[in-house]
């Protein structure tokens, strides 16, 4: 007699973090013993990263504001207040009609928080991927943690992040280090043969518009005798000052790649410069230096190809000349084999989910 499948609700709110997902919504998808309900909420539903979802979509909540409506920022930190709100609301209801037996989101971003809030709130279990790293970003350490706390199942990307999560609490034995999902697509990437010198991927870090705007002029001027790929900003407070930055030098920044075009650049680059976790996790997998400029990465694990950088130019044109001289062929990461996928779904099935209790303990 074949087993019941249970059903495990994969929460999907932004482009960067869909495509760390992926694999382990396809691993989820593929098994037997589980049934995959995804639910698309988030800055997917305000820009067209929508069209790159493979796999069936369960529900669509939206939460940001439209992008096109006049007299507002939809991605101001007040806006985000709002966001998060009806991403509460709504995607209370989506579970409440879907009634999945595991709610699963990643990271930081308003969307994992909404998410990981109406599932624990409603009474159902929820995992959290790459819970127990640190990263300053805009609010994001903080709701890191907080998603932690939300959450019954921690699949962590490395070992110090576990222990950070049995710190902080969090049953051992319900705490897995499995790598991260980013490094599960990296297997098969070929660099590019028109891949860049270096790819640019700055983010908001809280900043007004005006301070946005001279971090990402500081970089572009540090930059701007290199063959450069220039790739717009997350939809965060403080996107419209970075945009200002970039149309100020002349550049088009690119919107979007398909994720397995990304990466081959990536991986034919010389250097990725800027703040985005890429540099610090899929970039030292595929051996390509990268520059961490600022504040946004401060205290996430650094792999030995990481150079730390001030938000001005002298200190941006000095750490990316030490990037262009780097060797990396020996170079090794935490971030796992590249099976964190697999390893997920696998552990979803086998689960015993009447020892999973919806009441959390502290174990301190």
């Amino acid at each position: 007699m074949p087993m019941a499948t249970r059903t495990i609700a994969i929460v999907t709110g932004a482009r960067a973090e869909y495509g760390l997902l992926e694999s382990v919504i396809a691993a989820v998808a593929a098994h037997p013993r589980l049934t995959l309900q995804l639910i698309v909420t988030g800055t997917h539903l305000v820009t067209d990263s929508v069209k790159d979802i493979r796999f069936p979509i369960a529900a669509r909540v939206r939460m940001q504001a439209n992008v096109q409506q006049k007299g507002s920022d939809p991605f101001s930190r007040a806006a985000d207040v709002q966001a998060l709100a009806r991403g509460v609301a709504g995607l209370g209801k989506a579970f409440a009609k879907l009634r999945p037996d595991i709610v699963v989101v990643l990271g930081d971003r308003i969307e994992a928080f909404a998410a990981a809030t109406a599932g624990s709130v409603g009474g159902l279990r929820v995992a959290h991927l790459h819970g127990g790293d640190r990263a300053e970003g805009v609010a994001d350490e903080a709701m890191r943690h907080a998603i932690s706390k939300l959450a019954h199942l921690h699949f962590a990307a490395t070992a110090q992040s576990r222990k950070r999560l049995v710190k902080m609490g969090e049953d051992p034995e319900r705490v897995w280090n499995v790598g991260s999902p980013a490094i599960d697509a990296l297997k098969d990437v070929q660099p590019a043969d028109d891949a860049p010198t270096l790819i640019i991927m700055q983010h908001p870090i809280g900043g007004d518009d005006a301070q946005e705007r001279q971090w990402m002029d500081a970089t572009l001027r540090a930059t701007a005798k290199y063959n450069r790929l220039v790739m717009s900003p997350n939809h965060d407070p403080g996107r419209a000052g970075i945009l200002t930055a970039i149309a100020d030098h002349g550049v088009t920044p690119v919107d979007h790649l398909p994720r397995q075009r990304f990466l081959a650049l990536l991986a034919g680059a010389r250097a990725i410069l800027g703040n985005s976790s890429a540099g610090l996790i899929e970039a030292a997998a595929l051996r390509t230096p990268a520059v961490n400029v600022g504040t946004r990465q401060a205290g996430r694990e650094r792999p030995g190809s990481v150079i730390d950088a001030a938000c001005n130019a002298t200190a941006i044109r000095k750490a990316l000349s030490a990037a262009l001289a780097m060797d990396t062929a020996r170079l090794r990461h935490p971030y796992g084999k590249g099976d964190t996928g697999k390893r997920i779904a696998e552990r979803l099935a086998a689960l015993d989910l009447n020892a999973v209790s919806v009441r959390k303990h502290n174990t301190y």
